[in-house]
């Protein structure tokens, strides 16, 4: 993933609220439908199919609008590193996790992603350790405490999950920061496309060494569907649709729309899935949620006006 610009025009047009609105909406539905789809087909091998259709279709975009998308013999190395980082870690982590838990708790603890990219960026980056960093540590420590801690106790298979998905979403912090360090010349939809394909390689084999074919004449219709929606928005409308608000538009703006993310995860899981949203999964959700407005929107509201 790529950092976003603080760049951006003063009034933003009706069409890029849409945009914005409409990646909330797909990125944050995705979950829901993620779960159903790894409920028939295996993780390696649905990873796999995500990676390489993603990635390819993003390098096509990127070719046919003429960005560039050739890399130069010094950026090869770092791509390796963002590439395992920022897809190979986050995605296997990420997949495994929210096969073994509820989806709408797996995506609160997927988009403390920012948080630990705050803190890592701090050392990695030599960028100041705020009051605002710090307060959303605590915050997001805190959030994951109300969400887990009670499967601890019970010694439920949830936390494993919780594991995976907190791994998933460290990893993806730390692809974040190695994608920051590197001087890069080609797009960044051409980067993230060449991304999800090196990292859909090794996949892919582990999926043909290590798991069975999936029987894809025996899906269901809701996983084909589930898949079809995937593909569709996650995977390709939604890489693009950042890339371009992320440009386009203040940085603030790509914060709220990470904001809502999780919200819409944890209300169209209960919606779809029929997952319980009780006292603790609003309480984290909230914690999580002003942890991660402690490092995006509190510094656009505390910066002076001219």
């Amino acid at each position: 993933m790529a950092s976003p610009s603080n760049s951006g025009p003063s009034a933003i047009p009706l069409g890029g609220i849409v945009l914005l609105a409409a990646l909330t909406l797909f990125w944050g539905g995705n979950w829901p439908f993620m779960k159903t789809a790894l409920g028939e087909i295996s993780v390696w091998w649905f990873r796999t199919i995500c990676l390489l259709i993603g990635g390819s279709s993003l390098l096509l975009i990127a070719g046919v609008s003429r960005q560039i998308v050739g890399l130069h013999r010094y950026e090869i190395r770092p791509l390796l590193l963002c590439a395992l980082l920022n897809v190979f870690g986050w995605h296997l982590f990420s997949a495994y996790g929210v096969s073994i838990m509820p989806a709408g708790r797996a995506v609160i603890i997927a988009f403390t992603m920012p948080v630990w990219a705050s803190i890592l960026s701090s050392y990695m980056l030599a960028e100041p350790l705020s009051r605002n960093k710090l307060l959303a540590l605590v915050l997001g420590v805190a959030g994951l405490g109300v969400l887990i801690g009670p499967d601890m106790w019970a010694l439920k298979s949830a936390p494993i999950g919780a594991l995976f998905m907190l791994g998933a979403a460290v990893s993806w912090a730390c692809g974040t920061v190695a994608f920051k360090r590197t001087q890069w010349t080609a797009s960044t939809c051409a980067l993230a496309g060449w991304q999800l394909v090196i990292a859909g390689v090794p996949i892919s084999i582990g999926a043909y060494l290590y798991e069975p074919i999936p029987d894809w004449a025996g899906l269901s219709d809701n996983t084909i569907y589930s898949l079809v929606y995937i593909l569709v928005f996650p995977m390709v409308f939604c890489q693009w649709a950042y890339f371009k608000s992320v440009r386009a538009f203040p940085a603030s703006l790509a914060a709220i729309s990470t904001l809502g993310i999780p919200v819409v995860g944890v209300y169209s899981s209960a919606l779809i899935l029929g997952e319980p949203v009780g006292l603790q999964e609003i309480l984290a959700l909230a914690l999580i949620c002003a942890a991660l407005g402690a490092v995006l929107l509190l510094p656009a509201l505390q910066k002076p006006k001219p």
